[in-house]
């Protein structure tokens, strides 16, 4: 058979248009040959087990070879192959048979994982790279003939007797003059280190050096010398195709050191593995995170059928679950289409949710059989989980059972066990019950010990996601507000309408509030006498639990909340009127000496609260040494 032909496309050339969107994605060209390559081995392989082809199998294996004279890159399998008939109905036909919806669809794609795959334009990926395209194949069938089709990326082709003597296919690329850097060792070692560390098909770019033993030297010590082996780019079996019965703890941990050579062993992880109503097979790894450089993403890789694809997994994965590590590999998720379908597609839906679900229930299993262990994993993955108890409402449903509260006193507790316990000592005069928390246990010790004193609890919210869990389980929970330790003083936080007796007359009380005034001097402050412990501070200076809420949003952009952040800091001052210091105040007939301690006071109160900076506190410190 020896044919001249034109591809039949009913619309303009499609070439240019696979040349001119794909040009800064070239590289996948050899992620779509080589999965053919893949595919046809694995093929032929099925056949055999099916009793359909009874030839010897040989070395199953695809290999790639570049020749840098004569400017080629060959794929070469040895799979089920094709006939000249078979190579004109896949290769022409199929091919392009979507070739005029494509056009108009995407003829504006900036995208290659726009275009690659969607219309079979796998193999014509080969175009980025090549300006002339050769097929040289033997088909697996009993008396078929090689046969050899070749194309320049016009829409011009000619197929012919080839001179392929064994079972499989090459195709060999003459690589065009913009495309030169591929004819590079290193770079294609790269690219299919990249794509193919887990292809089920042994894959082989050319030879690399190993050290053997070669004998013992005159004193009986072993020497080695230097031999050329295959360099398979692949490993053995990937974890995530393997039964988890079949799995160590060890094995789970050899995996993530292959695919993260530098960090910590993961604190648990969880194996996927479901076929219906999609197919989809991984593995999730609960990292250890030190620092604030750890929360980066793409850290999950996305495979199809172990060709690795993209480790841009928004969308596939939970937002919250972004900072995982390891492994998905599904043949379902459309991965060669716009991020636009990706969104719309239903299988993309249900794997988000299915990821969700397995997440939550492997955390409540650990949960539940070692709930000590669990919590000593807390500060590693309460990130995770209160992030998704924000995100996701099917998430907080199962996650309020395990999600914790951590008290100042480092002891842990569910929602539901919190509130319990806090309920009937905290609970303010409208029946609403207070959860009092820090964000910063040394700059506010002062108020937590001021509400221990009171028999109160303190719960630990520092985290960088902490500020939004607060606001998230308040509207949750019934009945329950949260208000910082430092948003007031201690019996205005709860109050329960229990009265201190004021030991100051309200002539007294005016008198002192005129004396802070005036020494403190800043109208964002506003100043009151209020009835406190004896053995509380004389000063303690707050800001309104809502109003610092307000203005932490407008910081981090939160939408119709710039008008609090425009506006100025404004706290208030609470003067303790049953402390001594107020006494020995009204009690001074000198108004310097007066304003000097009531000065004195509120500084401290400022200083306590990390707000005393710059000429105030240079003043502060020299008042301070001259009494002395």
């Amino acid at each position: 058979m020896q044919e001249k032909g034109t591809i039949s496309i009913h619309t303009e050339n499609i070439f240019p248009i696979i040349k001119k969107f794909l040009y800064s994605d070239n590289e996948i060209f050899l992620r779509e040959l080589v999965s053919n390559a893949a595919d046809a081995t694995q093929k032929v392989k099925r056949l055999a087990s099916l009793g359909q082809y009874n030839g010897e199998l040989g070395d199953l294996r695809v290999d790639v070879s570049f020749d840098e004279k004569a400017k080629t890159i060959t794929i070469s399998d040895k799979g089920i192959g094709m006939t000249a008939e078979e190579i004109k109905k896949y290769i022409n036909q199929i091919a392009f048979s979507g070739a005029t919806e494509f056009v108009e669809k995407f003829k504006d794609a900036k995208d290659a994982n726009e275009i690659i795959g969607k219309f079979g334009l796998g193999f014509y990926s080969a175009f980025m790279v090549a300006s002339k395209v050769e097929i040289q194949s033997l088909s697996y069938q009993e008396g078929a003939e090689p046969a050899r089709w070749i194309c320049d990326g016009s829409t011009e082709f000619e197929i012919g007797p080839g001179n392929k003597t064994e079972r499989g296919t090459d195709v060999i690329l003459h690589i065009n003059s913009e495309s030169e850097e591929f004819l590079n060792q290193h770079k294609l070692q790269e690219i299919l280190d990249k794509y193919f560390k887990f292809l089920p098909t042994k894959l082989v770019f050319g030879k690399r050096s190993e050290s053997v033993e070669d004998g013992t030297d005159k004193d009986g010590k072993p020497q080695y010398k230097s031999v050329d082996v295959d360099n398979v780019i692949n490993y053995a079996k990937p974890i995530w195709t393997i039964s988890p019965s079949e799995l160590k703890e060890e094995d789970y941990k050899e995996f993530y050191r292959q695919l993260y050579p530098f960090a910590d062993d993961p604190l648990f992880w969880i194996h996927l593995n479901v076929d219906y109503p999609f197919n989809l097979t991984g593995v999730l790894y609960f990292p250890k995170i030190k620092t604030d450089m750890d929360f980066q993403r793409n850290k999950i890789k996305l495979f199809s059928r172990q060709v690795f694809i993209t480790d841009e997994v928004k969308d596939i994965v939970p937002e919250f679950l972004m900072l995982l590590h390891g492994v998905i590999d599904s043949p379902d998720i459309p991965l060669n289409v716009s991020r636009s379908f990706l969104q719309a597609d239903s299988n993309v839906k249900k794997i988000n949710s299915y990821i969700t679900k397995k997440v939550a229930e492997k955390l409540a299993e650990l949960f539940k059989k070692d709930r000590t262990g669990y919590e000593e994993k807390w500060s590693d993955i309460g990130l995770f989980v209160k992030y998704g108890m924000i995100s996701d409402e099917k998430f907080y449903e199962k996650a309020k059972d395990f999600g914790l509260l951590t008290s100042t006193d480092n002891k842990n507790y569910t929602l539901e066990e919190y509130k319990e316990k806090v309920k009937v000592n905290q609970t303010d005069k409208d029946g609403n019950v207070v959860y009092l928390y820090t964000n910063d246990p040394d700059k506010q010790d002062a108020f937590i010990q001021s509400a221990q004193k009171k028999g109160y609890d303190v719960l630990l919210m520092n985290t960088p996601i902490d500020g939004h869990f607060v606001t998230n389980i308040e509207h949750k929970l019934e009945k329950v507000t949260l208000k910082r330790v430092d948003a007031d003083v201690i019996d205005k936080l709860i109050d329960k309408d229990e009265k201190l007796e004021h030991i100051l007359s309200e002539e007294q009380s005016n008198k002192v509030k005129e004396v802070f005034e005036k020494a403190i001097n800043k109208p964002t402050y506003k100043v009151s006498v209020v009835a406190m412990s004896p053995d509380e501070l004389p000063v303690t200076v707050t800001m309104d639990e809502f109003m610092r809420r307000m203005k932490e949003m407008a910081a981090m952009g939160g939408g119709g909340m710039q008008f609090y952040g425009s506006m100025p800091d404004s706290y208030n001052v609470a003067i303790n009127g049953n402390h001594k210091l107020v006494s020995k105040i009204l009690e001074s007939a000198d108004e310097k000496a007066q304003s000097e301690l009531a000065k004195q006071a509120f500084d401290l109160a400022l200083l306590s609260q990390g707000l005393l900076t710059g000429a105030d506190l240079t003043a502060f410190v020299n008042r301070s040494v001259s009494l002395i």
